[in-house]
């Protein structure tokens, strides 16, 4: 009879007689879960919270701080690649001094060694030009004696000379 009883009443959670009993179970279970859970599990959920927290505000600052160590690296390696450049323009001024210095006593050994080889051919060419002008002196008063004695003019050697020279100032003039 009591099978038949409960068969007909229906579900037990919705039996008014038994709701004391299962609101009192449903407190305590309530409390215990959350006794369990604010003691528990949450303190260990904010310390894993607080854990991830700290280490990525560590992180961001070690990014910070890497950051800033890559400016001054970059800054490093921009001021060691100026000073590098600087150096190689230092260098090259110094080479191109040199050469220019090297040049310089080239051009000058070059124009000493014109001017001396000019001076020479200079002495040459006047000491040629007096075997010339000696040469043509030389043939001018033989062929002015040579075509006096042709006509049947008898030339003293000074006359001769002198009418000579005459005409060869004349003629340089």
């Amino acid at each position: 009879m009591a099978a038949e009883a409960n068969s007909a009443a229906g579900m037990p959670q919705l039996e008014f007689a038994t709701f004391p009993n299962q609101v009192l179970w449903l407190v305590l279970a309530l409390v215990v879960l959350y006794l369990i859970l604010s003691r528990i599990a949450l303190p260990r959920i904010g310390s894993v919270l607080a854990e991830r927290t700290g280490t990525i505000a560590n992180d961001i600052a070690a990014a910070e701080t890497f950051k800033l160590q890559a400016a001054e690296a970059e800054a490093a390696y921009h001021k060691a690649l100026d000073d590098a450049r600087a150096a190689a323009a230092k260098v090259v001024e110094e080479a191109r001094a040199e050469i220019q210095k090297d040049l310089d006593v080239a051009i000058a050994k070059a124009d000493s060694e014109i001017a001396a080889r000019s001076a020479e051919s200079e002495r040459r060419i006047a000491e040629i030009r007096e075997s010339a002008n000696e040469a043509v002196t030389a043939v001018a008063k033989e062929a002015t004696k040579d075509i006096l004695a042709a006509f049947g003019v008898k030339a003293d050697a000074r006359s001769v000379t002198a009418t000579v020279n005459a005409r060869l100032k004349e003629s340089a003039a």
